[in-house]
């Protein structure tokens, strides 16, 4: 009996990790990790911040799938838990309002001006999924997500200072690559199922190219120069030209993967 309780639990936990969108979730996660490591929020201050984001990124991740389970099963997506019924609705419901719970508790751990910014973009994610995502809006919520989070991080500083104007512009701008990326494998079936956001409206080439090209101008407003373009350019004309397979996907890991960098290593999130 043991045994089949522990294949149950193992078969949830599964169910409810591929349901939280386990990508893009890390990512957003450790983004936020590396940048409270940087702007020295100590190892307290960083375990708040990486649990607060990652709290808020699975009740994103599960609202997501619960408010489209039924097109889901429509639809037919065994690879969806809620729609394959790995996962109860009952179930997934409980796991997000935990999610939503200790997101709340983390993010007030960090100050009141720290959590403020981070609910708000939280409160942008589960915007999305209820409405925003089928109107042309559907950038909207990504952008301010994006901006905000290097904002959670320094909020929670002595001084409560606001990130630099490039960092908030870059984070907006490397929200919108994310959204175009995130959606771009699902543009035709979505469009065929009646969701028309933004990149459903422009088209896969379209959206392939503001992808990349909003990466790129994240990646040049934190770092301008030649050397910069002479690295992002080659992949930006690429997708242009061809915009097939992963390719999209490859310039913006590799244009955002070069602005965190530059971050990082520039040691500030702030203004000087």
């Amino acid at each position: 009996m043991s045994g089949v309780v522990a294949v149950g639990r193992g078969r949830l936990v599964g169910g409810l990790l591929r349901a939280c969108h386990p990508g893009p979730a890390g990512a957003v996660t450790g983004l936020a990790g590396a940048m409270a490591v940087s702007a020295g929020r100590g190892v307290v201050g960083t375990v708040l911040t990486t649990g607060a984001v990652a709290a808020g990124q699975l009740s994103i991740g599960w609202s997501n799938d619960l408010i489209d389970r039924q097109r889901d099963e429509a639809a037919g997506r065994s690879d969806k838990p809620f729609a394959a019924a790995e996962v109860t609705e009952r179930q997934g419901r409980t796991a997000t309002a935990w999610a939503v719970v200790c997101c709340v508790a983390l993010s007030a751990a960090c100050g009141a001006a720290a959590a403020t910014v981070h609910l708000v973009a939280v409160a942008a994610g589960w915007a999305y999924n209820v409405r925003l995502k089928s109107t042309v809006w559907s950038w909207a919520p990504y952008a301010l997500a994006f901006a905000l989070l290097p904002a959670f991080v320094t909020l929670a500083l002595p001084g409560r200072p606001w990130p630099a104007a490039n960092v908030l512009g870059a984070g907006a701008l490397l929200g919108v690559a994310a959204h175009f990326a995130n959606v771009l494998p699902d543009v035709v079936a979505d469009r065929a199922a009646g969701i028309r956001g933004l990149p459903q409206r422009l088209g896969p080439r379209a959206a392939a190219a503001a992808a990349v090209l909003a990466a790129a101008a994240a990646a040049l407003l934190l770092a301008p120069g030649w050397p910069v373009l002479a690295v992002i350019a080659p992949p930006v004309v690429a997708t242009l030209c061809a915009p097939r397979g992963r390719l999209p996907f490859l310039a913006v890991i590799l244009a955002s993967a070069l602005a965190l960098g530059v971050l990082l290593l520039d040691g500030g999130l702030t203004a000087a």
